[in-house]
């Protein structure tokens, strides 16, 4: 149940393009993280321009304007999942959508089972719904 929070440049990405990243994204995230179907939370968030600076210390990475910012809150994972991840995010999105590889950046945030409700109010994982 991890979720995929994806933070990009208003106007750099057509729909059908953010579409499609969320699709990509998603499909590296079940094989890599190892979700079930239907196990999909996304969201994009788009910013003005002013609104987003991507730069590093030391890595001289220049960023476009068609940077790409992932946090993935998630239960914990492996170092293992999460390098997997990274590595078939970037590969996948350079080959399937044209996106440079310096402009994707990912961060993985952990929060645990009993930190989600899905709908009601009801704290699934703790009632023995899920």
């Amino acid at each position: 149940m991890p979720l995929m929070k994806i933070d990009l440049i208003k106007g750099q990405y057509e729909p059908a393009a953010i579409k499609d990243i969320m699709q990509h994204s998603f499909d590296v995230a079940k094989e890599t993280l190892l979700l079930p179907d239907r196990d999909r939370y996304q969201i994009v968030t788009q910013h003005e321009d002013y609104e987003i600076n991507f730069q590093d210390v030391g890595l001289g990475y220049e960023r476009s304007e068609k940077v790409l910012f992932f946090t993935i809150l998630s239960t914990p994972r492996s170092v293992k999942n999460k390098k997997a991840f990274t590595k078939l995010l970037v590969e996948t999105l350079a080959d399937k959508d044209g996106v440079r590889q310096e402009d994707v950046i990912i961060s993985f945030m952990e929060n645990h089972a009993e930190d989600w409700s899905f709908g009601e109010g009801k704290n699934h994982f703790l009632n023995g719904d899920l």
